[in-house]
């Protein structure tokens, strides 16, 4: 919207530099510029407003395909007024002198039929065309039908109006249809979900019995290798029972030697000393025999009092010292 301003009975315009101004005093072209600056007489002025830049332009409407089937078709223009003069000669896009705003909507009446034109190529194209083919490769048809209509519609050049370009955002059906159209993708995506699922699973069963498999060997090689440790044990211990009863008999041997040995040293010196016993017993009865008859009783006493025990005391009765002295007082014969 343009900026005017009040100064003695004047105005003074100043428009933004992506606006058209077109002013006519008494009839006559003033001014015709985009970005213009000037002061005006409101009395005797005629001003037009049209915006130059690139406009967006949503739209959203129904329509039914080849099958009967209720589609929706969102989708957005781009147009520009590259005729400025042309499109005020056409269209209403004059401001008021006092505010600078729009008198009427040109805008919305532009609008109206850049979004009319745009339906009807788009409902042509979709009324003979099945839901199936529209769904499936419909966005860039209808866009280049649309762009096709809307660029040979001699009503839009003449406006000094340009499309510069048509975006298709969606094609959708109607929910229940949706919904119907969706069950055998989803019932495909399930299958092949389920397929990677028993997939998956038998692949695990291979891992599985693969890692059952080297279970049962290593364990079958484990046996094995018990049986030959058990065995060869089972011969070392043999082999240690063999040498040990070797050793025995060759110490049972060697002890046998020995007390052989040592019992015949023995006999030798029992049979030894029983000679030089016999020798002295010879000798003692030969001594004996030659001796004097008190000799003998004197060595049969002292060796009778060798073999006497101990006597630590003595008790003299009044009996015994009564014997004694009788003796004592006998004559050397009577004793």
């Amino acid at each position: 919207m343009a900026d005017i301003t009040r100064r003695f009975g004047l105005r003074h315009l100043r428009a933004v530099p992506t606006a058209h101004i077109r002013h006519l005093n008494r009839g006559r072209l003033a001014h015709d510029g985009t970005g213009l600056a000037f002061w005006f007489r409101p009395l005797s002025a005629a001003l037009s407003e049209v915006p130059v830049d690139d406009r967006e332009l949503a739209m959203l409407f129904h329509a039914r395909t080849a099958d009967f089937q209720d589609v929706t078709v969102q989708a957005t223009l781009t147009y520009r007024i590259t005729e400025p003069a042309t499109a005020a000669a056409r269209v209403d896009f004059g401001i008021d002198p006092d505010t600078g705003a729009w008198r009427a909507a040109p805008l919305d009446q532009i609008a109206t039929l850049l979004t009319e034109t745009a339906q009807q190529h788009a409902l042509g194209l979709l009324a003979r065309t099945p839901l199936a083919t529209v769904l499936a490769d419909g966005v860039g048809t209808v866009r280049e039908r649309m762009a096709a209509g809307l660029a040979a519609e001699a009503r839009i050049t003449e406006t000094g109006l340009a499309v510069i370009a048509v975006r298709v955002v969606a094609l959708r059906p109607e929910p229940e249809v949706e919904r119907a159209l969706r069950t055998p993708a989803r019932e495909l995506v399930q299958q092949e979900a389920d397929r990677a699922t028993f997939e998956r699973r038998a692949v695990a069963v291979e891992h599985e019995r693969g890692i059952a498999e080297n279970e049962l060997a290593n364990r079958t090689e484990l046996a094995r290798r018990e049986k030959q440790l058990l065995t060869q044990e089972g011969a070392n211990a043999r082999l240690r029972a063999e040498d040990e009863a070797a050793a025995d008999r060759v110490r049972a041997d060697a002890e046998a030697e020995r007390r052989t040995r040592l019992a015949g040293a023995e006999a030798d010196a029992a049979r030894v000393l029983g000679e030089a016993r016999a020798a002295a017993e010879a000798a003692w009865l030969t001594a004996h025999q030659q001796a004097d008859p008190a000799v003998l009783r004197a060595l049969a006493l002292m060796r009778l009092a060798e073999h006497l025990p101990q006597i630590d005391s003595v008790t003299v009765t009044p009996d015994l010292l009564t014997g004694l002295l009788g003796r004592l007082a006998a004559p050397a014969g009577e004793r």
